[in-house]
C-alpha cells in the first residue's frame, strides 16, 4: 500500500504563505477599484448639481417670461427691464415689482443667494433674460451665465 505524499516536506514549506499573498493582492485591487468608484460618484454629484442649477435657471427664465406675457402691454414697453444685473429682490407693491421680486427669489431658492438676474431690451421685438450664478461648487465657473433671447 502506498502512503499519501508527505505534506510536510521541503516543497510544502516553499509554498507556504502563497495563499496569503494572493489574498493581499486581491484586497489591494479591490481597494483601488472602490477608490475609483468613489471618485466617479463624486464627479457625478458635481455634474448633477451643475445640471440642476442650469435647469433651475431655465425654469426661472420661462416663469418670468410667462408673467411678462400676461402683462404684455407693460412688458412690450420695457416696463420689466432691469438695466443692471440684479441680485437683491426689488421692493415695491406694483405688479411688475412683485413679478421681479418673485423671480429673483425663485433664482435664489434654486441657485443660492449669489444668483442674479437681468432683463434687457424688451421694448423691441426681442427680449433677453440673463441668469447668473456661482457654479464653482459644482466644478464650473465662478460666474456661470445663461442667456435666453425670445419674443414676447
Amino acid at each position: 500500500m502506498r502512503l499519501a505524499a508527505d505534506t510536510h516536506g521541503p516543497r510544502a514549506r516553499a509554498a507556504a504563505g502563497v495563499g496569503l499573498i494572493e489574498v493581499l493582492v486581491a484586497v489591494a485591487i479591490l481597494a483601488f477599484g472602490l477608490l475609483g468608484i468613489a471618485a466617479m460618484q463624486a464627479t457625478t454629484l458635481r455634474n448633477s448639481q451643475s445640471a440642476s442649477e442650469r435647469s433651475d435657471a431655465a425654469i426661472a427664465t420661462y416663469a418670468i417670461l410667462e408673467r411678462m406675457r400676461a402683462n404684455y402691454q407693460v412688458a412690450a414697453n420695457g416696463g420689466y427691464d432691469l438695466a443692471a444685473m440684479t441680485c437683491n429682490a426689488p421692493t415695491g407693491t406694483n405688479l411688475v415689482t412683485r413679478d421681479q421680486r418673485d423671480w429673483i427669489n425663485a433664482i435664489h431658492a434654486g441657485m443660492g443667494p449669489t444668483a442674479c438676474g437681468q432683463i434687457v431690451g424688451c421694448g423691441g421685438e426681442t427680449c433677453k433674460i440673463i441668469v447668473q450664478w456661482d457654479d464653482t461648487r459644482a466644478g464650473g465657473e465662478a460666474t456661470e451665465k445663461m442667456e435666453t433671447v425670445t419674443r414676447l
